[in-house]
């Protein structure tokens, strides 16, 4: 009759199971949909065709180096190497946490030998037992313990993607620093080259009378102040190099070799639609995960309350011979089923279930301002688009009429019609016009670069 009444008991409990509580996506998908208010379109007109912003699109840079770099980067680079191994952890916890809702066993052997008083041995014991326990997990109290530490895992892999994703930005857009200030070395040093030129007629002009003192003495101001900025440049340069090597994980001695030239800018990719980034982003995807694994862990905390049922099963030998002790006349089994429901415990669980509660609210809330920070990255990337291309225009305007503006200048010099003052002034602005052309360049190879992380775009290279 117990034994009847053990196996009805059991087979409720396992009933009961179908009782647990649901995943909870739908809970968050609520919750995420509630949250966020995502516009139809970009505020910024993109006008561009229907595209796969995920396509590779390292490639379009045209630059081979750039795509070694970046392989390099993500092999190498500590900081990666670290949250890569957070990753790791988290699917371990993970599966760990999974091994809750399997049965245990465990096995014990002991032995004891007694002795007589006057030095001999009269018998000895050994004693084998295997027991095996289930908590059967009728209100999903370990179920959602489960999916919280799958979400939390799958957060962290999302965490891991998007660090990938910063990673190559950042290598990229220091290279392309490093490549601006080797062309603003260049152009700082031909800068260089016409003061000392224009130094020369000076000094030819003053031998004969038809330059002043003040003409020597500006020129060489002009060619000092010159120098200085070349000195300036290629420790930029150096600085730059060394910040490169430190993303791609070498010693910082400022020797990696570059292009000599900026890459061509690359053609926009398409916007697509605001909620899109929401799927596609990963830091966002993160976000959304941690809502998840929020809401779980309200699930197993509100089931924390409930009663535990649980089955255990042994079955133990003993004898005073090892080879003896499977024989059947020493074996005993035993079935068991426990209740253990929670009466006092100082309120501890109900307070547990306020602060998963809290955690869920800073999980959404967190959720929130990551997706505005998105949507804020793209809108500001997408202006500065049409902000630098207007700006390009205007000062490739400027470095071209500056330009005619000093060859003119420089024939009135040579023949004596105007002042070294004003030429020197006029060449100033035609290099000061080259120099923000390349700045503006590189701005834009870096605001595309920007864009396509906005966008959640795919980092992957040859589809690796």
């Amino acid at each position: 009759m117990k034994l009847t009444t053990l196996i009805i008991f059991s087979v409720i409990a396992l009933l009961a199971t179908s009782c647990a509580t649901k995943p909870p996506e739908k809970r968050v998908d609520q919750a995420v949909e509630k949250a966020v208010e995502t516009p139809a379109t970009w505020a910024i007109n993109t006008d561009e065709e229907n595209k796969d912003v995920s396509a590779q699109w390292l490639e379009s840079f045209n630059d081979p180096i750039l795509l070694k770099l970046i392989e390099e980067g993500i092999t190498n680079n500590s900081d990666l190497q670290v949250t890569a191994g957070n990753m790791d952890k988290a699917w371990l916890l993970a599966k760990q946490s999974g091994s809750a809702l399997k049965p245990t066993a465990d096995l014990s052997l002991s032995g004891t030998r007694s002795g007589r008083a006057d030095g001999g041995f009269s018998k000895s014991d050994v004693t084998v037992g295997i027991q095996v326990s289930w908590e059967v997990d009728v209100w999903g109290r370990l179920s959602a313990g489960v999916r919280a530490a799958e979400a939390s895992a799958q957060a962290a892999q999302a965490d891991y993607i998007f660090a990938q994703h910063s990673l190559g930005a950042n290598i990229a857009k220091t290279y392309f620093k490093v490549i601006e200030a080797k062309l603003q070395a260049d152009l700082a040093r031909k800068n260089l080259e016409i003061l000392k030129k224009t130094m020369r007629i000076t000094q030819a002009k003053y031998d004969n009378g038809r330059a002043s003192g003040q003409d020597i003495a500006l020129n060489r101001a002009n060619l000092a102040a010159a120098k200085e900025q070349l000195v300036t440049i290629e420790g930029s340069q150096r600085d730059a190099i060394r910040a490169l090597e430190v993303l791609l994980g070498r010693y910082p001695n400022a020797t990696t070799e570059i292009r000599n030239e900026l890459a061509d800018l690359p053609p926009a990719p398409p916007a697509g639609i605001p909620s899109e980034i929401l799927e596609r982003r990963p830091d966002i995807v993160s976000a959304e995960r941690q809502i998840a694994a929020a809401f779980n862990a309200t699930d197993q905390a509100k089931a924390a309350r409930l009663p535990r049922f649980s089955l255990t099963s042994s079955i133990s030998g003993a004898s005073n011979s090892l080879s003896n002790i499977l024989n059947p006349t020493n074996l005993a089994w035993q079935l068991g089923a426990n209740l253990m429901a929670p009466l006092l415990d100082g309120g501890r669980r109900k307070i547990d279930i306020e602060i998963v509660t809290i955690e869920q609210e800073q999980a959404i809330a967190n959720y929130v301002q990551k997706a505005l920070v998105a949507f804020s990255e793209v809108e500001n990337n997408l202006d500065q688009g049409r902000i630098l291309a207007d700006r390009e225009t205007a000062l490739n305007e400027a470095r071209n009429q500056s330009a005619k503006a000093y060859y003119i200048a420089d024939l009135r010099y040579k023949e004596g019609e105007s002042g070294l003052l004003d030429t020197l002034q006029i060449q100033q602005q035609v290099i000061s016009a080259e120099s923000n052309l390349l700045s503006i360049k590189r701005s834009q190879l870096e605001q595309r670069i920007n864009l396509y992380l906005s966008l959640g775009g795919g980092w992957q290279i040859n589809g690796e």
